[in-house]
């Protein structure tokens, strides 16, 4: 810690929402996966002694950490819209989308264009998540998406029968099904034409510069190192997700 981080608070609130291998509550009530670890971390060599987790909806991750509810979201994708309301930390992740499907369902959807010609197939998005835009982008109909408040609903919705598919990114699908044991669903990757990756980032208030700054300064050295990397790998994380970790300058356009 050097002297600026005298002014850090003692005490922060980081909030997340339960989309395993991220970030959960485990069966012993404590909330654990990497963007915690990495969070915690970070936080501690800055000299924080006391960090809260809070869940909440990811609709009000936003609106929350702008308005001083809590100090820190758990990483989001980083779009140009949400920069002009929070702050970025610098890119924590990189990551390809997918669906969650019944294991019975013979069907395969390589992209969101696949799920918008199949003319009966009904997706579910978590709202305020990017993919609810990358589907109507691509031509799904509004009728044939059912926006839910968070992965549970949407999974329950998924085993009733009342969407075809949940659509998120790949990895948050494997680790919630990692978690659940449910044989009765399967993950559908999309193919590499489907886009590139994005990246996924700590958010902050755009008041909050000093937090931010340390914050960032901290994570530059942390990110790509061993101790960062035994970490990513415990939950999954392997090269194409971590390729984004090195010191970079992010420019949203």
């Amino acid at each position: 810690m050097n002297l600026s981080d005298a002014r850090l608070p003692r005490h922060v609130v980081l909030a997340y929402l339960n989309e395993p291998p991220f970030c959960w509550k485990d069966a012993a009530g404590e909330v654990v996966g990497l963007d915690i670890e990495v969070a915690f971390t970070v936080l501690k060599a800055l000299g924080i002694e006391s960090v809260e987790t809070r869940l909440a909806a990811f609709a009000d991750f936003i609106p929350g950490v702008a308005a001083g509810a809590w100090t820190i979201n758990v990483p989001m994708f980083v779009t140009p819209e949400r920069a002009k309301r929070v702050a970025f930390s610098r890119p924590v992740w990189s990551l390809a989308d997918g669906l969650m499907m019944r294991a019975h369902d013979p069907r395969t959807f390589a992209s969101y264009e696949a799920v918008g010609r199949q003319e009966t197939a009904v997706i579910g998005v978590i709202a305020g998540q990017i993919q609810h835009d990358a589907a109507l982008r691509a031509g799904i109909p509004v009728n044939r998406l059912k926006v839910f408040s968070a992965p549970e609903d949407a999974i329950e919705a998924l085993l009733a029968g009342g969407i075809d598919a949940y659509a998120s990114a790949a990895m948050v699908h494997r680790g919630l099904l990692r978690e659940r044991r449910d044989e009765r669903l399967r993950v559908a990757d999309f193919d590499d034409t489907a886009g590139e990756p994005a990246l996924g980032a700590y958010s902050f208030a755009l008041s909050n510069v000093e937090l931010l700054t340390a914050f960032n300064r901290q994570l530059a050295s942390f990110l790509g190192s061993p101790q960062h990397l035994e970490i990513a790998a415990r939950y999954g994380f392997t090269g194409a997700e971590m390729a984004c970790v090195n010191p970079i300058n992010l420019t949203l356009t």
